[in-house]
């Protein structure tokens, strides 16, 4: 077959996957199934045959690990929320600080950020925190549509916050980049940008009004400190030990460390969880992201196999940087909202291999990227973090509104995030201290 044929027959691939997927859009069919549909009209194209089934297993199992973090790092979260760990923090927060507003803001910043950024999806913060963190919002007298707006951007900023940032670890399994020395080039811009985020939507806003704020927020009564911290000083030691010892302490692996932080949580409030209520919520809550890792997994094996993301890849690499910077803004968040994490790998990974190519930091361009991704879950068709947040809050007006009420924060979150792109190698002192 002539170089001319196999071009084409990518390219009809190409269509026939952005068609299959179009149709199942049509069809008001969820995000992970219309990827689903797109995948077997790939790999039908592209001559696989009944290989197709191999695709498909091999492909589900890409991102297992990936999976496994998600199952582990939630079912921790979750049991630290049915103990009451969570109105527990908040309520002394609020007993403490309630006639400090821009502390206040700042704890529950922090309050909202770890959720997400122990298990990489900011839609995780939403449920964990949302609506606590909410109460507390509109006891300080703001706005639900500003509530709702401040507690998206945040979300979106802990799904990129380190330990565990999802588009990262997808583009570096794709790029063969270890995930190593990422956690300051992600944590600081996510503190600063986060910070940003509630001191502008705190504007205006009074002191708390304490009585309201524990009125709305349960008592759990009996609870303890230690019930509530000791499971997160397990993760700090897990987290640090290896760093600290690196020869004498083993690294257990992320999927791991939160299955023995999950274990600990439990056994100090095993008279208040119940474990099996906890995990099969936990595994319905979980099942369109475990669903997306999977569905991800295929659509990257086929594409492989049909040459598509070979061509992706090619338009990508030999695209002039100046071009590149002009779309960045535009096509990382459009390609969350269409293909949620399926991004990272479709853009992100070609994406890597020509700034690398280039001598740019690929570690300082992904978290770059980070900034950009998250911002994607407020787009439609699949909003993923911005429906459950308007949700969650109980906003009623217009999602354009919603939107809107973003654009500041926005802005600010595009420009770092550019900032660090661009100029990434000017920012490699930070790989130092991460």
């Amino acid at each position: 077959m002539s170089a001319d044929a196999i071009y084409m027959q990518t390219i009809i691939a190409g269509i026939v996957m952005v068609g299959a997927y179009a149709v199942g859009k049509f069809l008001k069919f969820s995000t992970e199934l219309c990827m689903f549909v797109a995948v077997i009209g790939g790999a039908i194209a592209g001559g696989a045959g009944f290989d197709t089934f191999r695709h498909i297993a091999e492909g589900s199992v890409t991102y297992l690990d990936i999976g496994l973090i998600f199952v582990f790092a939630t079912i921790f979260m979750n049991i630290i929320k049915e103990s009451g760990g969570t109105n527990y923090i908040v309520r002394k927060i609020i007993g403490a600080f309630h006639n400090k507003r821009i502390l206040m803001l700042i704890l529950l910043m922090l309050v909202i950020l770890v959720p997400g950024a122990l298990t990489g999806a900011g839609s995780i913060s939403v449920l964990v925190v949302g609506g606590t963190v909410a109460a507390a919002l509109n006891a300080m007298g703001l706005s639900k549509v500003r509530i709702s707006a401040l507690i998206f951007i945040v979300a979106g900023l802990s799904a990129a916050a380190p330990p565990v940032n999802i588009w990262a670890m997808m583009t570096c399994a794709g790029t063969a980049i270890p995930y190593v020395g990422f956690t300051m080039p992600l944590l600081i811009p996510v503190l600063i940008l986060g910070l940003f985020t509630v001191l502008f939507f705190g504007r205006g806003a009074g002191n708390i009004d304490k009585e309201k704020a524990l009125k709305e927020i349960p008592d759990p009564k009996g609870l303890s400190g230690w019930s509530v911290g000791v499971p997160f000083l397990v993760l700090i030691f897990l987290l640090g030990a290896p760093r600290i010892w690196p020869f004498d302490f083993p690294v257990l692996g992320l999927p791991l460390v939160f299955a023995i932080c999950a274990l600990v949580a439990w056994l100090m409030n095993f008279k208040r969880v119940n474990i099996l209520k906890v995990s099969r919520e936990t595994v319905a809550q979980l099942t369109p992201l475990i669903a997306t890792t999977a569905v991800v997994g295929m659509l990257i094996q086929v594409m492989s196999f049909n040459g598509v993301k070979g061509l992706i890849s090619m338009w990508i690499v030999t695209a002039p940087l100046a071009i590149v910077w002009i779309l960045l803004p535009f096509i990382i968040p459009i390609s969350e909202g269409l293909l949620t994490y399926g991004g990272a790998t479709v853009i992100g990974i070609p994406l890597i291999w020509m700034l690398n190519s280039n001598g740019i930091n690929p570690v300082i361009v992904l978290a770059g990227l980070s900034l950009l991704w998250p911002l994607g879950d407020g787009l439609p068709p699949t909003a993923l973090i911005g429906r459950l947040t308007v949700s969650t809050v109980g906003y009623k007006g217009s999602y354009g509104s919603f939107l809107k009420e973003c654009v500041v924060p926005w802005i600010a979150i595009t420009v770092v995030a550019m900032i660090l792109v661009i100029f990434a190698n000017k920012f490699n002192f930070l790989m130092m201290v991460g």
